[in-house]
């Protein structure tokens, strides 16, 4: 065989061989990037992208031998729901959020005001489930990290407020910088009074992760699959057609509690705005 055939066998071997690398990193890549649906949206967000579990990975999956360790004021089914606003208000409102997740922040960005103004006249409660999506899909501890920092806010009487900071500090989502416990600590100073010796302790410590972990697989049973999921007294109202806004929210809502007393006012205090790092 000359010397020319024999190259030209090794070449049309590694070709091969090259040809199923990349078809198999693109199978990967398939199984394990995010899928996503584009959600019509409004008041200058424009089209969001909500994120779409393909796979439970780093974050997820409750570690068996390790106590789930609710944060106080939890509710719901295994104390997995983080409550705000009026035990007693006449709607609900259903929110299923990672923090890493930039169509949650494009929603926070959109309703958070409309939600706090209808949280503190008492016309509707918030509950909040804590997913870690991203970190399944992209790797990483930050959904993880982040979800528990919240839970040990909540444990301050301050998950509201941190929530808000952590959303307006968001990362790009392939940057894992709520993995970076030091970066959570940082943002829990610009909520008054948060980071004392406790909260710094339940966020280094991981506290809550497992009741995090909980909350996610929780929502891998749930028949629902992206996030933000939005419900309003059990029907899901964001994603749906036509979109939802700030306005349409205020009208469900008022009309869903016509005839109903609203419920014990509270006014959940939040932060002074600090420009976002």
């Amino acid at each position: 065989m000359s010397e020319r055939n024999r190259d030209g066998k090794r070449s049309a071997r590694e070709a091969l061989r090259e040809q199923r690398a990349r078809e198999q990193a693109r199978q990967r890549r398939k199984r394990t990037l995010i899928a996503v649906t584009v959600v019509a949206a409004v008041l200058g967000v424009g089209a969001v992208i909500g994120v779409v579990a393909s796979n439970h990975g780093s974050g997820s999956g409750a570690i068996p031998g390790t106590p789930a360790a609710a944060p106080s004021g939890a509710t719901g089914d295994g104390s997995l729901v983080i409550p705000v606003g009026a035990a007693d208000a006449p709607s609900v409102l259903t929110i299923y959020e990672d923090f890493r997740c930039p169509a949650c922040d494009a929603f926070e960005k959109q309703f958070t005001p409309t939600i706090h103004a209808l949280e503190d006249s008492g016309q509707m409660r918030t509950e909040y489930h804590l997913v870690t999506l991203i970190d399944g899909n992209l790797g990483g501890d930050g959904s993880l990290n982040a979800a528990n920092a919240a839970a040990c806010a909540q444990d301050a009487g301050k998950f509201r407020a941190y929530h808000d900071v952590l959303y307006d500090n968001q990362p790009d989502e392939q940057d894992d910088k709520f993995g970076d416990k030091d970066t959570l600590l940082s943002l829990a100073e610009k909520v008054p009074g948060l980071k004392t010796a406790a909260f710094t302790s339940c966020v280094n410590d991981g506290t809550h992760d497992n009741w995090v972990r909980k909350s996610n697989d929780a929502f891998g049973k749930s028949g629902f699959n992206s996030t933000p999921t939005v419900l309003l007294n059990g029907k899901s109202v964001y994603g749906a057609s036509p979109a939802l806004t700030p306005d349409s929210l205020k009208k469900m809502v008022a009309d869903a509690n016509k005839g109903k007393p609203a419920g014990t006012a509270t006014t959940t205090a939040t932060p002074t705005a600090s420009p976002s790092s």
